[in-house]
């Protein structure tokens, strides 16, 4: 896989569908009054403490952006196609300074959602088809166990496979797979009574 194992735990950059489709700009955001901080470190006495991790964070989320536009302008030009040419991007907003601290009555906040992304857990899967570090061994979702596949897993055959976007030709593949292991499957013979 392009990256190596590593770039199965990358998180990608912000897209949306919305009005045809875009970047998300977390700056943008903050423009528009979000709050943004740093990594949240404590929550004593109402007020939430960061570490002072934004800027660096948001700065590290435009350099992959960049990587990924330089990739695909990269790839245009190999190919020769003629592609409308996009300005590069310049951040909107930077922290000044950064935020460390937020007192939550005094800020209004009432209510927290922790969402901090997830992490797979097949330990309800039974047969041993896991490697050292947990991942299903598995190529395109086929397993060596029979009738056992995975759809969605990051980077299972391309870039797209984890995601809304890729995964349609994954499921495909997939059931192929399955209708295939179905026409393998003996069927039962019934036997006559007479």
């Amino acid at each position: 896989m392009p990256g190596g194992a590593a770039a199965q735990e990358k998180t990608n950059h912000y897209m949306t569908g919305r009005d045809g489709g875009r970047d998300i700009d977390l700056r943008a955001f903050a423009l528009e009054g979000m709050g943004l901080y740093g990594r949240l470190e404590d929550v004593r006495d109402g007020v939430a403490r960061f570490s002072p991790t934004l800027e660096a964070a948001l700065d590290h989320a435009d350099s992959v952006a960049d990587s990924i536009k330089d990739a695909i302008d990269r790839w245009i030009a190999a190919q020769g196609i003629d592609a409308p040419v996009e300005d590069r991007y310049t951040p909107l907003w930077r922290p000044d300074p950064e935020p460390t601290a937020l007192d939550l009555a005094a800020a209004g906040v009432t209510s927290v959602v922790w969402s901090v992304g997830y992490r797979a857990d097949h330990r309800w899967v039974e047969p041993g088809v896991f490697d050292g570090r947990g991942r299903p061994r598995q190529t395109r979702g086929v397993t060596g166990t029979p009738g056992l596949f995975f759809l969605g897993l990051p980077w299972m055959h391309t870039w797209g496979s984890g995601r809304f976007a890729g995964i349609a030709r994954d499921a495909a593949f997939i059931a192929e797979q399955l209708s295939s292991d179905a026409r393998a499957v003996p069927q039962p013979q019934l036997a006559s009574t007479r």
